[in-house]
């Protein structure tokens, strides 16, 4: 239909070619596999109708249930149509006038109440989109409540037709278009606005907004909107560039998401983020167990490097004051990380929130979705040890006048032993592979370890380099651990527990005294050290030439430091107390005990995890 208002401008919309439709129910298709397979949290937003038709624009997505479910069998509810505005990048810039809704040869998508069941060709509901909305005639008001996922503002605009769109508005005492417009006073002198006041189709309907001072900008409403040649992007005093696809998705790996935060106002702006809880999904829905645990990324120390950060809770907000556009400082990246130590949901589980910006204007009101899935330690870990204390084993003799005292057997008569912990004269490395399976089991020590792809071309990790595929040897690593003791078969030790934050888990390496790979105190081919009696033939007893060892390793996992980055890297990397308890062997004594001496180091260790294959393939 025409609008009088434009009635000299020719319409040249046109019939649209099957090829053009075909387009259109693409582009709702992908629109919808996009917000289906997108992890949920939840909003409501309430859209007020009259009787007649409305225009609305959905700040949220509701496509997890069909129009059907949501409305044809809620006897209570009124509505009887629902139009999509599907316009096409190749045909939405002919758009010259409001369209009066046409079931074909037009760029919309109709649901019918009276063709529930899936005839219909509009069957879900998303967002960032405008619709128009039939009210039975005989209802006077009705309250429209949806339940839906929240989604960032994306807004297109077209410099040569008419734009069918809705604003992102504070839904209490929104602005009026004229306040609202002297913001961008570009946009301001070459808008020209259509709003449908209700009712049937007409003349009137929609019709050319001229009290620009009462009328308001309400959230939820639709509007066509026009300006010329002028190429708008001011759809509130603030622009937010996400860096996915909506808002913030911190997935079961990642610790650090960004944004661009942009001032668009001819003068200061502060801008404020509220971190808010979900509302209770709908019934067959994803469960949600919490709000994610977000830090906001502050300044640079200049003395250790580290980022401060700012927690941000349901409980606080966080506020930039933004210069005027284009001046320094009026665009800003803001950087919010993830504190995965503060995550205590099972693996796999949930979290999810609504990061609700708004301006000290009282204008805009956007609502953003933050998810993240509470992760899992299981994978491969490698990282390294740092030993920097040692027990000494310092004796202390009896004297007797100028020299030392000797026993009854010509001995030195010891009078004590120092096995105090000392500081060595330079840190000693030690390298670190742990297996860490899924949640149930407990982490392994390894001596080496094969990473690559399996027969099938899977990713695996292995004891053996029999279990990779050799046709991708090339892109194959093996890790090993020196100070560790070979062995043929590279059997690992198993730890106590699983390796997890604030954990502390022990392993005991034993390197047997005839260990002819390993032990450093046999020497095979030196008559001293191998373990054989003179004529080569008898083995001799343990502590005779060498010494069977037995280390004792113990990890203490730490909570991360107070800095950015070790709040957000917790999910990949680990550190702590590192200690080692080291008993040598010897001859055995009267009553079955052995002749030993113990040593005690002390260290830090990290690791990264470098492989999330939960599995470790052992190959005998």
């Amino acid at each position: 239909m025409k609008i009088t208002d434009l009635s000299e401008k020719p319409d040249l919309q046109g019939p649209r070619s099957g090829a053009q439709t075909g387009r259109a129910r693409w582009l709702i298709f992908g629109a919808l596999l996009l917000t289906l397979s997108a992890p949920a949290q939840w909003i409501t937003q309430s859209i007020s109708l009259k009787a007649g038709w409305n225009a609305v624009y959905l700040h949220v997505d509701v496509s997890y249930d069909t129009l059907d479910e949501l409305i044809a069998f809620d006897a209570s509810n009124p509505i009887q149509e629902v139009w999509l505005w599907t316009p096409t990048p190749t045909t939405m810039q002919f758009v010259q006038s409001p369209q009066e809704p046409v079931d074909s040869g037009s760029q919309w998508a109709s649901w019918k109440r009276s063709a529930a069941g899936g005839a219909s060709r509009l069957q879900r509901l998303i967002g960032n989109a405008a619709y128009l909305v039939y009210v039975d005639t005989n209802t006077v008001s009705y309250t429209w409540i949806v339940k839906g996922k929240p989604v960032a503002p994306q807004y297109q605009w077209t410099t040569t037709g008419l734009n069918f769109l809705g604003f992102p508005t504070m839904p209490n005492e929104p602005p009026s278009f004229e306040a609202f417009l002297s913001l961008c006073p570009e946009l301001q002198q070459n808008a020209e606005i259509y709003q449908y006041p209700g009712g049937e189709l007409g003349l009137n309907n929609p019709a050319r907004v001229f009290a620009l001072r009462t009328t308001p900008v309400t959230r939820g409403k639709a509007f066509w909107i026009r300006s010329g040649n002028l190429f708008n992007r001011y759809f509130s005093p603030f622009e937010i560039v996400w860096s996915g696809n909506n808002g913030i998705d911190f997935g079961q790996k990642l610790g650090v998401r960004s944004f661009r935060l942009r001032n668009l106002t001819a003068g200061a702006l502060t801008v404020t983020v509220h971190l808010l809880p979900s509302e209770s999904p709908p019934t067959g829905q994803t469960s949600i167990m919490g709000t994610p645990p977000l830090l906001v990324r502050g300044s640079l120390s200049t003395v250790d490097l580290t980022y401060a950060f700012t927690q941000l809770a349901t409980t606080n907000s966080h506020s930039w004051m933004l210069p005027a556009r284009g001046q320094n400082g009026s665009e800003i990246e803001v950087v919010l990380g993830l504190d995965r130590s503060m995550i205590t949901s099972a693996p796999g589980e949930l979290l999810a929130g609504v990061l609700r910006f708004t301006d000290s204007l009282g204008i805009a009101q956007v609502d953003a979705p933050v998810t993240a899935t509470a992760g899992s330690s299981a994978g491969l870990w490698v990282g390294g040890v740092t030993v920097h204390q040692v027990g000494e084993y310092l004796k202390t003799y009896a004297r007797s006048g100028t020299g030392l005292a000797v026993d009854t057997n010509g001995q030195y008569i010891v009078t004590g032993i120092n096995t105090n912990l000392g500081a060595v004269g330079r840190p000693f490395p030690l390298r670190l592979i742990l297996h860490n399976p899924e949640a149930g089991g407990n982490a392994v020590l390894l001596q080496r370890v094969y990473c690559g792809m399996d027969a099938n071309t899977n990713p695996v990790v292995a004891t053996s380099e029999s279990a990779l595929n050799s046709y991708y040897l090339a892109q194959a690593r093996r890790i090993s651990a020196s100070h560790l003791p070979w062995s043929r078969d590279n059997a690992p030790w198993s730890f106590d527990g699983p390796l997890a934050l604030s954990s502390t888990i022990t392993a005991t390496v034993p390197l047997d005294f005839n260990d002819q790979a390993a032990n450093p105190f046999v020497h095979t081919y030196h008559p001293d050290h191998d373990n054989l009696d003179s004529k080569f033939a008898a083995p001799l007893d343990q502590g005779a030439e060498s010494y069977s060892v037995q280390r004792v390793i113990q990890l203490e996992v730490v909570m991360p430091g107070e800095d950015f980055a070790s709040r957000t890297e917790t999910g990949q990397m680990l550190s702590g107390r590192y200690s080692e308890t080291i008993t040598v062997l010897g001859l055995p004594r009267a009553g079955n005990t052995n002749d030993t001496r113990v040593f005690e180091t002390r260290g830090t260790f990290g690791l990264n995890r470098i492989a999330e294959t939960p599995t470790l393939t052992t190959v005998p």
